[in-house]
């Protein structure tokens, strides 16, 4: 395991020491968790916009273009 050293504002430790301690975690544990969840949400935005630049505009109307212009059933109404 590698070991990191930052430097947070003060505000900002007292809030992660009392988040830590509210959720029965060590400030490490919380940490990597906050760390993780971030990473996860950078990693899925650049993949949607990724796929975003495979797909175009004209073939989203193509698509829609063939759904029926139809009253749904009524089990499938709000």
């Amino acid at each position: 395991m590698i070991q990191v050293t930052a430097q947070v504002p003060d505000a900002l430790y007292k809030q992660v020491e009392a988040l830590a301690a509210r959720e029965n975690l060590s400030i490490d544990q919380l940490v990597a968790i906050a760390l993780a969840s971030q990473v996860s949400a950078w990693s899925a935005k650049a993949h949607l916009e990724e796929r975003a630049q495979r797909g175009s505009w004209e073939q989203v109307q193509q698509v829609l273009s063939e759904v029926p212009d139809v009253e749904p059933e009524a089990k499938d109404l709000l």
